[in-house]
């Protein structure tokens, strides 16, 4: 969420963020917002000079009852009087614009980054590096829900007979690879310095208003109505919520947390060939990377990021490319987004395996997230988030790349994990 005083400051700064974005009615969602924070401020001052004037006349009465002059202390009491319905009028003045402001800034995106490019679609993002060999697989290349059927390794057919589309069923190789996967990912994150932790799959409406997914996505989420919770659309909003309205010191930062999860994901009108097998799913297992960061480290931060899930990748072998998000594609509390994306071959198509993003200020601001620096002033952090990585489309990316005709190989760096070198 911005801050208000951001806004105020910064007004067209943000009017230009916004169109990045093409974020409609813009000028408009500003304009009240400045309102409402002019009446909210205005009242306030009018509520503290009413409490400020109740307090003196409370002394004063106090002072007469000494002394012995009750009709002064009673004449007192009567304008206490007064002074409180003022009190009361301003107070609930003061709580419904404060509530309106408060929505208006829900509906406002997070401004995007000065290098991010104005965009409508993915159509306009911004490739900015490129690495490894597409592999030359020849006529017979098959697409990864055919090897898993090949191979009898993945059974989508079986997830839809237990619960519906989009939750498929890991067998025998195949849940070793998912479950080699998984530890590989930890066991990278924990070298570079992040924290393994294991969190919630399910959070209350708190957390997920807090890292931005209520009210933007709500659609998007399964919603558990008689407890009222939320089923986890990434770890990003567990572990980021477990700093909920914190008060860090600056010897705390940088905080860096890693962490295994399903995440659930409700893909409301996904529909076509595009999403077939791994492709998109409703449940799925993925590994995120977490960062709490100073602000004017946050950027590095985000290029260290960067720089370890193309180390990752590497050490897969697969052929992958980064692609720096335009204002229509970033994500609604990003201020800058890289995605990056491997060849799949067999489909001939690049399929989006992780995101890297620094939120800025945007989440902290929900979650009253803030660090008290050297000189004592208290600002707000910086978080950051990244998948290291999500399985699914990396699944299908070495099931794809990896096919030869004796069966499927494993990438080496995963065999120690596997236990085994090839799936025939």
């Amino acid at each position: 969420m911005l801050q208000v005083q951001f806004i105020r400051d910064h007004k067209q700064t943000v009017l230009d963020g916004l169109a990045k974005r093409n974020f409609a009615n813009a000028e408009q969602i500003i304009n009240a917002v400045l309102t409402a924070d002019e009446t909210r401020r205005a009242t306030q001052v009018s509520l503290d000079n009413v409490l400020a004037e109740s307090n003196k006349l409370s002394k004063e009465i106090g002072g007469f009852f000494k002394s012995g002059e009750v009709q002064k202390a009673n004449l007192l009491k009567e304008k206490t009087s007064l002074l409180k319905e003022q009190s009361k009028e301003f107070t609930e003045t003061l709580n419904t614009v404060s509530e309106e402001l408060q929505e208006l800034l829900y509906q406002i995106p997070n401004v995007p980054h000065a290098s991010v490019k104005a965009g409508k679609s993915e159509a306009d993002n911004e490739e900015v590096y490129k690495e490894g060999t597409i592999p030359d697989l020849g006529e017979n290349a098959l697409p990864h829900w055919e090897l898993a059927k090949k191979y009898d390794i993945i059974d989508f057919e079986l997830g839809t007979k237990i619960t519906g589309a989009g939750f498929p069923v890991y067998k025998g190789k195949g849940a070793r690879l998912q479950r080699a996967l998984i530890n590989y990912f930890l066991d990278k994150n924990i070298k570079a310095g992040y924290t393994e932790v294991q969190v919630p799959h399910l959070v209350n409406t708190a957390s997920a208003t807090a890292t931005g997914q209520l009210p933007d996505k709500e659609g998007q989420m399964y919603h558990t109505e008689v407890d009222d919770l939320y089923l986890i659309p990434t770890a990003e909003v567990p572990i980021t919520n477990m700093f909920r309205g914190d008060l860090k010191q600056e010897n705390d930062l940088p905080i860096s947390v890693t962490g295994y999860t399903p995440c659930f994901r409700r893909e409301a009108g996904s529909y076509g060939a595009h999403v077939r097998g791994l492709n998109r799913l409703h449940q799925f297992d993925k590994v995120e990377i977490v960062r709490v960061e100073r602000p004017e480290n946050s950027y590095q931060a985000l290029n260290g990021m960067v720089e370890h899930i193309k180390d990752i990748l590497r050490e897969l072998k697969l052929p992958y490319r980064i692609l720096r998000l335009c204002g229509g594609d970033t994500g609604f509390t990003s201020a800058l987004t890289f995605d990056f994306e491997l060849y799949s071959t067999a489909q001939e198509r690049w399929l989006e395996i992780s995101s890297a993003s620094n939120f800025e200020t945007f989440q902290a601001n929900r979650l009253k997230l803030r660090y008290k620096n050297k000189e004592g002033k208290t600002q707000l952090v910086h978080t950051l988030n990244g998948s290291s990585l999500a399985l699914p489309r990396v699944l299908a990316g070495i099931l794809e790349n990896y096919q030869t005709a004796d069966g499927i190989k494993i990438p080496e760096v995963l065999v120690p994990y596997c236990g085994f070198s090839i799936i025939e």
